[in-house]
C-alpha cells in the first residue's frame, strides 16, 4: 500500500511533473524504485490513488481559467444557437477546437489504457521513455515554425490559438496519446505539437493546459468512484493527502509556467528528461 508520507510526496510530484513537460506518470513510476518503495505500481488502487491526484490538478486549471473557461463555454452555447461559428467569434471556435483537440486522446485512452499498463511496473522502460521525450522536445524546438500563428499582428492569445484549422487541433489533440505512455509527458506532447503547426511557446503552453482540463478530468472522473469501492476505500485518505499535495503545487507549477513560456523555450525540459531518463536507466541496472 501508499503510506501517508508517499502520498504526499508523490502527490506533490505529480503536480509539478503533470504541468512541467517531464512526465508525472514517468516520475510517479520510477521515484518509488530510487528510494526503494515496495508499492504494487500494476494493483489496481495504485492506478486509482494516481488518478485521485490527477483530478486534483484538472480542478486547480480549471479555477486558474475559470474566466476564460466562462467565456469559451459562452462562445460555444452562442455558436449553437446561431448553428455558426463567426469568423470574429474567437471564443466560440476556441471552444470547438478544444473539443475536437479532446476526442482522439479520449477514445485511444479508452481502448489501450489496459494495454499500457504493464509499463508502471517497468522503471527500466519509464526511463527509455523519459530519455525519448527529451529527444522529443528537442526535436519540436528544431522543426517548428519560425514565424507563428498571427504573430505581429494579433495580440490576444486566444485569438491566435483561434486560427488553427480543424486538422491541426485534431493533430495536437491526439499527441495526447503519447503519454500513455509513462515517461512521455502530455504537456511535452501537446506544446511540441502547438509548436509543430504555428503556435508561438506562449500560446502553445495556455492551449496545452486548457486542453488538459476536460482530458484529465473527465478520464478521473470516471475513476474515482472505485475510491469508495470496498476494495479501494482502504487508500481513500492517501488519495485525499495525495490530491492536496497535488492542488497546492499544481497552482505554482501553472503560474510559474504561463509566465515562463512567455519568453522562454523547451530546451531546459528536454536537457533534465534526457538527463535524468539516462541516469535512472543506469542507476537501475
Amino acid at each position: 500500500m501508499i503510506s501517508y508520507l508517499q502520498a504526499i510526496i508523490l502527490g506533490a510530484l505529480q503536480g509539478i511533473s503533470e504541468l512541467f513537460p517531464i512526465s508525472s506518470l514517468g516520475h510517479t513510476v520510477i521515484l518509488p524504485s530510487i528510494f526503494g518503495w515496495h508499492i504494487n505500481q500494476e494493483a489496481p488502487f495504485f492506478l486509482t490513488f494516481i488518478v485521485a491526484t490527477h483530478f486534483a490538478t484538472a480542478v486547480i486549471l480549471f479555477f486558474f481559467f475559470l474566466k476564460d473557461w466562462i467565456r469559451i463555454l459562452k462562445g460555444v452555447l452562442r455558436s449553437l444557437k446561431e448553428r455558426e461559428i463567426k469568423s470574429d467569434d474567437a471564443d466560440a471556435k476556441l471552444g470547438w477546437l478544444l473539443i475536437v483537440g479532446t476526442i482522439p486522446a479520449g477514445v485511444l485512452g479508452l481502448l489501450f489504457e489496459e494495454s499500457f499498463k504493464k509499463f508502471f511496473a517497468s522503471p527500466h522502460i519509464t526511463a527509455v521513455f523519459l530519455f525519448l521525450n527529451g529527444i522529443m522536445l528537442f526535436g519540436a524546438e528544431l522543426l517548428r515554425r519560425k514565424r507563428t500563428l498571427g504573430s505581429g499582428i494579433v495580440k490576444d492569445s486566444d485569438t491566435r490559438i483561434a486560427k488553427l484549422n480543424w486538422f491541426q487541433s485534431l493533430f495536437v489533440g491526439a499527441t495526447q496519446a503519447i503519454a500513455l505512455f509513462p515517461g512521455f509527458s502530455r504537456t511535452g506532447a501537446t506544446l511540441s505539437g502547438g509548436l509543430l503547426v504555428g503556435l508561438s511557446h506562449e500560446d502553445a503552453a495556455r492551449y496545452s493546459f486548457l486542453l488538459a482540463t476536460p482530458v484529465i478530468g473527465a478520464a478521473a472522473l470516471l475513476k474515482l468512484p472505485e475510491l469508495f469501492t470496498t476494495t479501494e476505500s482502504a487508500i481513500l485518505g492517501q488519495a485525499i493527502a495525495g490530491a492536496i499535495a497535488a492542488a497546492i503545487t499544481a497552482y505554482f507549477s501553472v503560474r510559474f509556467l504561463t509566465k515562463y513560456f512567455q519568453t522562454k523555450t523547451l530546451i531546459p525540459f528536454a536537457i533534465y528528461c534526457l538527463v535524468v531518463g539516462g541516469g535512472v536507466f543506469l542507476f537501475l541496472r
